[in-house]
């Protein structure tokens, strides 16, 4: 087969119709794309809040929660922190929940709730990048601006057949852009990177841009990064029914002000081990039963207050375990 000349990709309107034909036929069916979700511009930019360094899978019970809970951006903005911190819970890297708070408070103050409808606006938010930026205003506003993550970044790097960095990989993805339907045509190379032209064994047989890819059948193999692995001690104190948890400092570099179980020395009786993963860190845990006294600087939970709690994604998979909630 021979192989495109690159600058001849963008071009290509065969290509264009081929992905947005194949998205059309075969994108998964997630709420945010659903007929209720419409092009709302809220619900949109909860998902890719939510979906920013987490797998889809992670997201929909957490997605379809939060829609529940909090479902316009003013009950968002009326929330209290904790609440919203809550409702986040165990899906990790919480300053991105708490710019969706600040963000929404900013809106509902200064533009009557209503999200600006260009990238250029948008990313005077706080918490709002360019990648996400791009990605509310192509879908829900229909701005014909392009988005790069690392699905698109893959997938334009292989059908140009060469590397993409700095501004060259923004430029190449806006020179891709189908600008008649900027939104759907972001969706589908992202999803096309997710499910066909995946990092480590693409699908290049399934893949509709096979005619125009300068790569097509090279297969990719790697090795994954490997997680260092710790063994972390945790303390289980029950008084009347209660659980006793510690809060983490306001200046804590992850998961600042949640909940959690504190942590302690081995030596008391075990009652549970689970392993946990966070970023590039695989944690042993054990949990170890400790008596209620001399416990200080933390605070007594009730069982059925522990699910409007700001826990830890760790003290939620714990408690849950022990069946405390």
């Amino acid at each position: 087969m021979a192989k495109p000349r690159p600058l001849d990709l963008p071009a290509r309107r065969g290509g264009r119709r081929a992905l947005l034909a194949w998205y059309d036929a075969n994108h998964r069916d997630l709420p945010w794309r659903s007929r209720k979700a419409g092009r709302s511009p809220y619900r949109i930019w909860v998902s890719e809040i939510m979906l920013q360094q987490t797998r889809v899978a992670a997201v929909l019970g957490h997605y379809r929660a939060w829609m529940k809970r909090f479902p316009s951006l003013r009950t968002l903005a009326q929330a209290r922190l904790e609440d919203v911190l809550a409702a986040w819970s165990g899906l990790g890297y919480y300053r991105r929940a708490r710019m969706l708070h600040r963000a929404a408070c900013v809106l509902v103050e200064n533009r009557a709730g209503r999200l600006p409808n260009t990238a250029a606006g948008l990313r005077r938010l706080p918490g709002i990048g360019r990648y996400t930026a791009a990605a509310i205003a192509s879908i829900a506003f229909g701005e014909p601006v392009a988005v790069v993550d690392g699905n698109v970044e893959r997938v334009l790097g292989r059908l140009l057949g060469k590397t993409l960095t700095g501004k060259d990989k923004w430029e190449a993805a806006q020179g891709m852009l189908e600008e008649e339907h900027p939104g759907d045509w972001n969706q589908a190379v992202m999803e096309l990177g997710a499910v066909v032209c995946t990092p480590r064994e693409p699908a290049c047989a399934q893949c509709p841009m096979r005619p125009w890819c300068a790569t097509w059948g090279e297969g990719r193999r790697g090795r994954g990064t490997r997680q260092r692995r710790e063994t972390v001690y945790h303390a289980l104190a029950v008084r009347a029914g209660r659980v006793y948890l510690v809060q983490r400092p306001d200046d804590a570099r992850k998961m600042a002000g949640m909940w959690e179980l504190p942590q302690c020395q081995p030596g008391a009786e075990e009652l549970l081990r689970v392993r946990h993963s966070i970023t590039d860190t695989q944690y042993d845990v054990r949990v170890l039963k400790t008596p209620p006294k001399g416990l200080r600087g933390g605070k007594w939970f009730a069982p059925d207050s522990l699910h409007h709690t700001a826990l830890t994604g760790l003290a939620r998979k714990v408690l849950r375990r022990l069946g405390v909630m």
